[in-house]
């Protein structure tokens, strides 16, 4: 299974990750990727950016070294009714909007509060993917959570650093999300979490539990840069590759 897109990408911006926007496509056009997501961590976690990052995202050009930019971000999901930290007004202007549970900014609760929290932001119409739902530090009902992202047209990630430096004790859960999403044809999306440039497109233990558990690729979203573009029109956002700012580059 080859990778076209990677969706789930880190920068200064964040507080605790390492590299440039530069930095992440220069390696991802060397990797031949073709579309990397710029999602860094929303304002509630701790070193995160200011509401203001994101609503002149806009700044960043559309294409570095042939590869594609999305502007996005990582919402942090802060309370059971599945409020994010990032306002309407901003989430809105984004290009890919990802969500998942983080320490600091959700107060964790029992399998029933956490799997609530979780289904409350996959309803929320600008949430496109829920990351890393496998962290053993925020349990949910598995069978739940994956037919509610079928129901409203949310990814589920399987996310590559959740087996590497990342909420460690992932890896079970993870399977057990993916063969469910195999059983409901759920769409998957891989990301690599990438908090420093030689992360960025890194999938090799996510399409492996991926295989393992059955998904076709036919619903695994980063395969390639088209189905990317279809699945964001389909949230209402209307992505252009060719398009380009007036930033030169």
């Amino acid at each position: 299974m080859i990778l076209e897109v990677d969706t789930h990408c880190h920068t200064v911006a964040s507080g605790h990750a390492y590299s440039t926007v530069v930095e992440n496509a220069h390696v991802a056009a060397k990797k031949g990727l073709k579309m990397i997501a710029i999602t860094d961590h929303g304002p509630a976690l701790p070193g995160g950016p200011h509401y203001y990052h994101f609503g002149n995202i806009k700044v960043l050009p559309r294409q570095i070294e042939g590869v594609y930019i999305l502007r996005g971000i990582e919402a942090n999901i802060l309370d059971y009714n599945g409020n994010l930290d990032l306002q309407e007004a901003y989430l809105k202007n984004l290009d890919i909007v990802l969500a998942g549970f983080h320490t600091f900014c959700y107060p964790g609760g029992s399998v029933e509060e956490n799997t609530m929290a979780a289904i409350n932001a996959m309803k929320n119409p600008h949430v496109d993917i829920l990351v890393h739902p496998g962290n053993p530090e925020f349990p949910i009902d598995i069978d739940k959570v994956v037919r509610a992202a079928v129901d409203y047209n949310v990814h589920i990630e399987i996310n590559n650093s959740s087996f590497t430096v990342s909420r460690r004790g992932s890896e079970e859960n993870c399977i057990l999300i993916a063969k469910k999403a195999a059983a409901l044809g759920a769409k998957i999306s891989v990301g690599s979490d990438a908090h420093i440039c030689y992360d960025v497109g890194n999938s090799d233990k996510a399409i492996r539990i991926i295989k393992e558990a059955g998904i076709s690729e036919e619903n695994v979203l980063n395969t390639s840069i088209e189905k990317v573009i279809a699945f964001l029109k389909s949230k209402g956002r209307d992505i252009v590759p060719e398009c380009k700012s007036n930033t030169k580059i």
